[in-house]
């Protein structure tokens, strides 16, 4: 089976619980989401198998994770915004095969530009010092000329 990089945690909660569905899921990793609201269409039968009655208003929490915590974000999900709680709410992942804009590549390319501007520092403190070591090693009675004559009394 091909693993993906990252997985689509889906919580379907009553209305007004999306905040505590994405608190417990930023507690375990998460870095935000994206909340949908939502009808219910489901029937009587659900409810009596289920047990609960279900709220027809509802919010869709969609969570973008790397596969790596998703176990760790459904979870989380279960204890915070489960059915045994006042959310009532069901999660589950999907697999997601493609992504492009996520803040990761940022950061990733952030942190690509300090190491190269690390490496311009570098690289321009190292000219500095030979640049001054250079200076340093002037041959035994060089003369240095400068384009501008001292001030001196006269000259005033």
């Amino acid at each position: 089976m091909n693993k993906t990089k990252y997985e689509l945690v889906l919580c379907i909660v009553n209305a007004g619980f999306s905040e505590i569905v994405m608190d417990a899921a930023k507690e375990v990793g998460a870095r935000g989401g994206t909340v949908i609201h939502a009808r219910g269409t489901a029937n009587r039968e659900a409810e009596q198998f289920f047990n609960i009655t279900i709220q027809p208003d509802k919010d869709v929490v969609m969570i973008l994770v790397t596969a790596d915590i998703k176990d760790a974000v459904l979870h989380a999900l279960y204890q915070g915004a489960g059915l045994k709680t006042a959310g009532q709410g069901i999660a589950f992942s999907l697999p997601v095969d493609d992504v492009v804009g996520l803040s990761s590549h940022t950061t990733q390319t952030a942190k690509d530009n300090k190491t190269t501007k690390e490496n311009k520092d570098s690289k321009a403190d190292s000219d500095n010092k030979n640049n001054a070591i250079s200076a340093d090693k002037t041959a035994p009675n060089q003369e240095y000329t400068t384009t501008e004559e001292p001030a001196t009394e006269e000259s005033k």
